[in-house]
């Protein structure tokens, strides 16, 4: 029975690695083909519908939410552009790899080179916009400047375009990340998507090729998965992102080409999880566990009394560690035996009502553990024993910080065998206390 079960899984295994292996040569072999002039091409797996309506701000850089990917995919994103010299490269080595794109130009750099939003459309890349001159200050600029910029980036993307809105997509990536909340409404209210990252690779920065590729790929392998942050305007990147592509195709990440939903194009379904990064426990479990219904009570309304032998304390195994412990049992004869016919007049009992078991979410229980209080005889014996030297000529009072007692011989209640009445010396009037101070020194 046991080899049966064994044999079974071991034959679900290896069916399950081959369709996994299956699948992989699928999509390698799905991707060599959409790019007939490079084999080896690190393609785009798949394309990702999004609404930006219903998750508005994404990125893991500055808010909760980001893409809904799966382990080792990428989203490559590229900002102020157009700039021929260098975005034409960016293309170029984009189309050998035959990976697509997200691109957020800048109004002014569309405007001074149309063609080169056109070439991204063609190439069939994702446009979005990126203000119209890329200010650093979108987080302390009047709104109504703000609105402005953005405004106006849009119109000019849009005419590089010859006004064809259903080529630009309501993506927008606010420069050097300066969020502010009235931005992000403003956005929102106009259903725009705010995009941040979940990696950058800091090419903006004065920073070598080499340093470009690395931080990318330590980014990248440290989440698994999310969104890159690049510029297709630096000399820099255009060195770097053929060394990109190649490594994350031989460390086995997929492209995902990211584009807005549209009335003829619905949104991927998704699961609320997916949005997050690190899904938090509460959500997962909300999504992953089948819902509960409202707990309906039994139809019966009693149940069955125990019976008589139910209650039998004398257990076999009871009596045998109390041999061995020595230690004899009490006799069944000691405890009182019900009579049978108190047992047999309750045949059952009556259900527990659901209320018992309600607790109301307002009232806080804490079951706080008895702790028992030494005397002060015993505490002050304590700490004679750990301290004798200084307890000598401290009374217990005194060690307690409650004021200082009348001295007294350390040795004179050890002699009289009579512990010291706190009780006593604490009601005492300072006559009384006198007079017995005096009695004491005659003696």
């Amino acid at each position: 029975m046991v080899t049966n079960v064994l044999v079974r899984l071991r034959k679900r295994s290896s069916i399950a690695a081959g369709a996994a292996l299956l699948g992989c040569f699928m999509v390698q072999a799905a991707l060599a083909a959409d790019c007939p002039g490079n084999p080896n091409a690190l393609g785009t797996s798949r394309t990702l519908v999004v609404d930006p309506r219903e998750h508005p701000r994404i990125g893991t850089m500055q808010y909760p939410e980001t893409l809904p990917l799966a382990d080792h995919e990428v989203v490559l994103t590229f900002d102020d552009g157009p700039l021929p010299k260098y975005s034409n490269q960016i293309l170029a080595i984009l189309a050998s790899q035959c990976v697509k794109a997200t691109f957020f130009a800048i109004g002014s750099q569309a405007r001074a080179n149309p063609e080169g939003v056109r070439k991204l459309i063609a190439a069939g890349h994702t446009v979005g916009t990126h203000s119209q001159n890329h200010p650093l200050t979108m987080n302390k600029m009047p709104i109504d400047k703000a609105r402005q910029e953005i405004d106006d980036g849009i119109a000019s993307t849009l005419a590089a375009l010859n006004g064809d809105k259903s080529k630009l997509a309501p993506f927008f990536r606010i420069p050097g990340l300066m969020r502010a909340a009235a931005v992000e409404d403003y956005l929102a209210s106009h259903g725009i998507q705010v995009w941040s990252a979940d990696f950058p690779a800091d090419d903006w920065r004065h920073i070598s090729p080499q340093r470009v590729y690395d931080l990318a790929i330590q980014r990248i392998e440290a989440m698994g998965r999310g969104i890159l942050l690049l510029h297709d305007i630096q000399p820099r990147t255009v060195a770097a992102l053929p060394r990109i592509l190649s490594e994350l195709k031989a460390r086995g990440y997929r492209i995902v080409h990211v584009v807005p939903a549209t009335p003829d194009r619905p949104a991927t379904p998704t699961q609320p999880q997916q949005w997050y990064l690190r899904p938090p426990t509460e959500t997962v479990a909300i999504s992953r566990w089948p819902a509960i219904p409202n707990f309906v009570f039994t139809a019966t309304k009693t149940l069955p009394a125990p019976a008589f032998s139910d209650t039998d304390w004398l257990d076999a195994e009871i009596l045998d560690h109390a041999q061995r412990a020595h230690v004899v049992p009490l006799s069944r004869t000691q405890w009182p035996q019900p009579q049978l016919a108190q047992t047999a007049s309750l045949s059952t009992l009556p259900i527990a009502a659901a209320s018992v078991f309600r607790i109301p979410e307002a009232r806080r229980l804490t079951l706080l553990a008895a702790r028992p209080r030494r005397p002060a005889t015993q505490a002050w014996s304590a700490r004679q024993a750990k301290h004798p030297r200084q307890a000598v000529h401290q009374a217990p009072g005194a060690a307690r910080g409650k004021g200082a007692l009348p001295a007294q011989h350390a040795n004179a209640p050890a002699q009289q065998g009579n512990p010291i009445d706190l009780a006593n010396l604490r009601k005492r009037s300072p006559r009384a206390e006198a007079t017995a101070t005096v009695k004491r020194v005659a003696d």
